[in-house]
């Protein structure tokens, strides 16, 4: 299983990239509304403290086999959201 701090730096780097692309999406695209730009970017960091939040307490600490499955399914998770929040970030125009 992957450490804890890997699992850690994989999020913060994600979220970053999100951000980071929505700036510079906003820069090319001056047409992109304020709003759409502002949810992207809040939805991105919230998400991202969720999951730091998670990984800071995982559920069933005695029983390695429920650690393991709940740091699957949290990557699973965070696939998931970091990819629709990426689909949103190329849809703004």
């Amino acid at each position: 299983m992957a450490s804890i701090r890997d699992l850690k730096k994989d999020i913060n780097f994600l979220a970053s990239e999100i951000v980071t692309e929505a700036y510079v999406r906003k820069m090319i695209f001056e047409k992109i509304k304020e709003d759409d730009f502002k949810k992207v970017v809040t939805d991105a960091i919230n998400f991202r403290d969720e999951l730091i939040a998670k990984v800071n307490h995982p559920d069933g600490k005695a029983d390695p086999k429920k650690i393991k499955a709940f740091f699957r399914n949290l990557r699973s998770e965070m696939n998931k959201k970091f990819g629709e929040l990426v689909e949103t970030v190329n849809n703004l125009k």
